[in-house]
């Protein structure tokens, strides 16, 4: 993505906020544009106190006034001849009048410049903040397959990178308008008033522009290996962090040091290979200048020109003057073509889109007492098949369990009615509605979840009850708690219900994470219940508490319960055994063992050491 296309897309988010963006640009043209009256003003007060007149010289100077400013002449004329009254009278109101006319135009420029600032900020800072929620937003909206092939380092660094495009467009919009009309200014100010030693002195203007050129492209290639860099350095510190047990466990600190120190020194390698390229051009550039000054006063001293000393302060002060700008400009692009690769990952991601469309016309999704259907399904991860024209019916009310060795596929048959990923081909219907014909919103409202991998939050052990049903009273919370095993230990904790678990659950045992997450399944009171391996971090005693709970809830509920551990379903309406994708068997605890064939192969390794 250039520079010019990232900035492009930045303005789109400015549009509700135009009123305020046009006061701050409009601002920054006429703080631009003071820098010439700022100037004209030392100019006049100079000339008033320094210089001799001589007669005729009004309309001398007239005369010299070019034919754009000719709407300009009354005003001028004014002026002069207030510089007369100084001049004859040093102690009249014009003395007073002239001499004031610096501060006056210094007010002038910093109320406009601190005008443009402080609006172009306050409209940088909104749409830095509207594209920061809009990229989280649009991230929670991707489905299950993005996250399993994307860094989650690398989704760090992307939306942080939207406060880098927010200060660079900030800075951008400052000077874009503000510095242009500055160098405008004073170039037709100082031709206006010299022109022949307003071209000697820019002569080497192209000669000055020439290292930003150069180093343009060194900057560019630095800024994308820089953010490689950052990449590689998130990915350590997520992945460290995360899985800091394993680190400890098997004392890779040192190793995981050293990954992250070679990744941190050359970011810091290619850091300054872009400060380099950034800063170096300014001072190159500002010699470059002196050297045009210095032929305009080589000019003044071979020929003998005779300005006057204000003439001298301006053509000066208005050469010094309009290199500043330049210059800024000069870095806003190099800054841009820093932002525009961050830029590149905001909006790439922006632009993703989800495999799981959400369809036009949504229809309305009944579950309760409606048989789940799996008609013909077949899914892969990528090249590896998952499933193989798995054809299954839920009946309502009823508990169907699903066993089979890892990798056969019962997870995906639960992740794909969750709708976290779509069959590649057949259907998965609730009732008589494909899952696809309705909200993926609405759908997963009716469905409550117990995952092998319990995903608790760091917050109070209430609130992470309430993700079940948010809006639950304290009684509800505490009747799933009870129901689920978990009540007795809340209370033993500091703040019963208020106490805080720490990341995922950190200052809980396994059991008691376990427990909480199936309180929040108990609290949601969905029609579908799925379960995957919910108590398989249960003691025995605990284990059959919430057995008898979940028993309890199964109750006229459609339930999918996937299980390793045999013992836990043998009470099922119906076991559907999978093998590589397949299913291999269905049938009840009984009718299963009898038959002799995989389910009797799985209870044999599992119970064979018991008595």
């Amino acid at each position: 993505m250039t520079a010019l296309q990232c900035f492009r897309r930045v303005l789109v988010y400015a549009r509700p906020y135009r009123f305020r963006l046009g006061l701050g640009l409009a601002a920054g043209f006429l703080a631009g544009a003071s820098n010439a009256l700022m100037l004209g003003s030392i100019k006049v007060v100079i000339d008033t106190i320094f210089t001799k007149p001589q007669a005729g010289w009004i309309q001398e100077r007239l005369d010299k006034v070019p034919e754009f400013l000719s709407s300009l002449r009354p005003a001028i004329e004014w002026l002069m001849q207030q510089q007369d009254a100084v001049r004859a009278t040093p102690m009249s109101w014009a003395t007073v009048f002239i001499v004031f006319l610096i501060p006056g135009a210094m007010f002038i420029r910093g109320f406009l410049t601190y005008l443009n600032a402080y609006m172009t900020t306050w409209v940088s800072l909104r749409v830095g903040k509207d594209l920061q929620t809009q990229l989280f937003a649009h991230v929670l909206s991707l489905p299950a397959s993005f996250f399993s092939r994307t860094s989650i380092g690398g989704l760090l660094l992307s939306i942080g990178q939207t406060s880098q495009i927010q200060s660079i467009a900030s800075t951008a919009l400052v000077t874009l308008v503000k510095e242009p009309i500055t160098i405008v200014s004073l170039l037709a100010l100082l031709l206006s008033q010299q022109p022949k030693l307003t071209l000697i002195a820019l002569s080497t203007m192209p000669l000055a522009l020439l290292p930003f050129v150069i180093y343009a492209r060194k900057l560019r290639k630095s800024s994308e290996d820089l953010m490689a860099q950052a990449m590689l350095q998130n990915k350590v510190i997520h992945e460290s962090l995360t899985g800091y047990r394993v680190i400890k466990a098997y004392n890779l600190e040192q190793r995981v040091w050293d990954e992250f120190d070679e990744a941190a020194r050359k970011a810091m390698g290619f850091n300054m290979r872009a400060t380099r390229a950034c800063e170096l051009p300014g001072p190159i550039m500002e010699v470059i200048a002196a050297v045009g000054v210095a032929l305009f006063l080589f000019y003044l001293t071979v020929f003998s020109s005779e300005p006057t000393p204000g003439d001298l302060i301006l053509f000066s002060g208005a050469i010094f003057s309009m290199y500043k700008p330049i210059k800024e400009l000069l870095r806003l692009r190099n800054n841009l073509d820093r932002a525009a690769v961050g830029g590149g990952l905001v909006f790439n991601l922006l632009d993703t889109r989800s495999d799981i469309p959400e369809p036009a016309s949504p229809k309305p999704l009944r579950a309760e007492n409606a048989p789940i259907h799996f008609d013909h399904v077949s899914f892969a991860y990528g090249e590896k098949g998952a499933l193989h024209d798995v054809t299954l019916t839920v009946p309502p009310g009823k508990m169907v369990a699903l066993v089979g060795s890892s990798g056969s596929g019962k997870t995906t048959l639960a992740n794909l009615l969750l709708r976290f990923y779509d069959p590649k081909s057949g259907a998965i219907r609730i009732g008589d509605t494909d899952i696809r014909d309705t909200r993926s919103r609405d759908l997963r409202s009716q469905i409550a979840v117990v995952t092998q991998d319990v995903i608790l939050f760091n917050d109070s052990i209430r609130n992470n009850i309430l993700l079940g049903r948010p809006g639950a009273t304290e009684e509800e919370v505490v009747n799933a708690a009870k129901h689920a095993n978990a009540h007795r230990f809340t209370m033993e904790k500091p703040g019963g219900y208020d106490c805080v678990i720490g990341e995922r659950g950190s200052q809980l045992s396994g059991g008691q994470q376990q427990r909480i997450a199936i309180a929040r399944a108990i609290l949601r009171n969905a029609p579908i219940l799925v379960l995957d391996e919910a108590t398989s971090a249960l003691d025995t005693e605990s284990e059959r508490m919430v057995q008898a709970a979940l028993d309890g809830l199964m109750k006229n509920r459609t339930t999918i319960c996937i299980a390793h551990r045999l013992s836990t379903v043998q009470n099922a309406d119906l076991i559907v055994v999978l093998s590589e994708g397949r299913i291999v068997e269905q049938g009840t605890h009984r009718e299963l063992l009898a038959r002799g064939g995989t389910y009797r192969h799985l209870y044999d390794l599992q119970f064979r050491d018991e008595p």
